[in-house]
């Protein structure tokens, strides 16, 4: 039998508390037991003035923007009106019922006169990895790596194509240096590399000039920023950088390494990292810092049917190529850029019967180039074919790129309304620390 409501409750008055309204197993319950949030008092106390009008709860400003993040809502005005709305986010705030919610700007303005240039987000983001290493839920014996980009709040189309500076690579230093230090061994003339680099056109956003055009694969081109996050096997964000969307990812991964070496649990043995990250400069790297390099199969590059680089076997001890006839390439001499070029014979390669499949070039010679850090490659290389790399390597879907996924799904990560570098940088920063925060609530409830 249907039943018909007869009575309408929406005016009638009870004495209730917001704890009672609160559903037990609400998420805000679980961050507020996980975490005790004055802790956020000392690191704000140096910004406030010890006169004047009482300001704004410092730690309420900031549980806005966790609330925000931490549900995905769009912006600080729809934030606004969802709290004067829900009980459990007045109770998570500590707010009465019949009490008004701070104006939508409050914590922008507060964001432009008190926290914008300061380390406060930092100290936020690094207080709650720490409790959750001293929880026992870190793992850092392999550190993910990895980048995704985040559309910036600007139009495609309405970049212009600039002049810009070349920046310079993190190895281009040490590079330059072993180069002349091979040229002079081989009695050659070492480089001039104190040339200035020639400018190159790029373009540039007239909304967010800080962005970068964003150009990869089949993806759709848009000017973004790339948030390039390292994180543990249990999926806890230990570090992240913004960059503008155009920079290559093994650009930023020794920065993003070094800056984790100010955590005091940091003893990582290897780190993990997609075919972006496969170059000789960061098999090196790693090399060097002793970490071991866990990085995937790469598809060689090449006309299909025709013979590719690893159809010819590299000689160390003659420094010579041998191609699939047994015909040496002779190394050449090392190029600007690190590489050497190792030439086959013209005379032999055009009576050669595999000509067809191994160059179509009309001078009939064929030209290999190798790296001067190849040799770090080759290592990275062999020990991909190892178990503890394959085990370790497939774990990446359900570490960094689930934490991309969430982010972007679940905490608004897909784009950006803000513009700026640094904005930017606090905004990713506050959202992986609420997601470190939203794992810890979770595994100790």
């Amino acid at each position: 039998m249907m039943t018909r409501r007869t009575t309408d409750s929406r005016n009638c008055f009870e004495i209730v508390s917001i704890e009672d309204l609160v559903p037990k197993d609400h998420l805000v319950r679980k961050v507020d037991k996980a975490l005790d949030f004055d802790f956020i008092y000392p690191l704000v106390e140096s910004m406030y003035s010890s006169q004047g009008r009482p300001s704004i709860d410092p730690v309420i400003l900031f549980k806005m923007v966790f609330i925000q993040y931490l549900f995905g809502i769009r912006s600080m005005r729809q934030t606004i009106k969802e709290i004067e709305a829900n009980m459990a986010y007045r109770w998570f705030l500590g707010l009465e019922i019949s009490e008004k919610v701070p104006h939508f700007s409050t914590f922008g303005k507060n964001y432009i006169r008190r926290f914008k240039d300061t380390d406060v987000f930092y100290q936020i983001f690094f207080h709650i990895l720490n409790e959750a290493h001293d929880k026992g839920f870190i793992d850092d014996e392999v550190i993910f790596i990895d980048s995704t980009h985040i559309k910036v709040n600007a139009n495609k189309h309405s970049g212009e194509r600039v002049l810009v500076e070349q920046e310079v690579k993190f190895y281009q230093t040490k590079l330059e240096e072993e180069i002349n230090e091979v040229r002079v061994a081989a009695g050659k003339k070492p480089f001039d590399f104190s040339e200035e680099r020639e400018p190159s056109l790029k373009n540039i956003s007239t909304t967010d000039s800080e962005s970068g055009y964003f150009v990869k694969g089949e993806k759709e081109r848009q000017f973004a920023y790339s948030a390039h996050t390292a994180c543990d096997k249990n999926g806890f964000i230990l570090g992240m950088q913004v960059t503008p969307g155009n920079i290559h990812d093994s650009q930023i991964l020794p920065s993003l390494v070094e800056g984790l070496k100010v955590l005091p649990f940091y003893h990582p043995y290897g780190i993990a990292a997609d075919a972006g990250y496969k170059t000789p400069a960061i098999a090196k790297y790693l090399d060097e810092e002793g970490l071991r390099p866990i990085l995937p199969y790469t598809r060689p590059r090449g006309k299909k049917g025709s013979f590719r680089k690893p159809d010819f076997v590299y000689d160390e001890y003659y420094d010579q190529y041998l191609c699939p006839a047994d015909e040496t390439l002779r190394a050449g001499t090392l190029n600007r850029e690190g590489y050497r070029n190792y030439l086959s014979d013209k005379k032999k390669c055009a009576n050669c019967p595999m000509l067809e499949k191994c160059t179509e070039s009309q001078g009939h010679q064929k030209i290999i180039q190798r790296h001067l850090w190849q040799p770090y490659l080759d290592k990275a290389e062999e020990l991909r074919y190892t178990k503890y790399n394959k085990m370790q390597y497939s774990k990446r879907k359900e570490t960094v790129e689930r934490i991309f996924a969430d982010g972007k799904e679940k905490h608004g990560l897909r784009w950006t309304k803000l513009h700026g570098l640094i904005k930017n940088q606090h905004y990713v920063m506050l959202v992986f620390a609420m997601m470190n925060l939203k794992k810890i609530a979770t595994w100790i409830w």
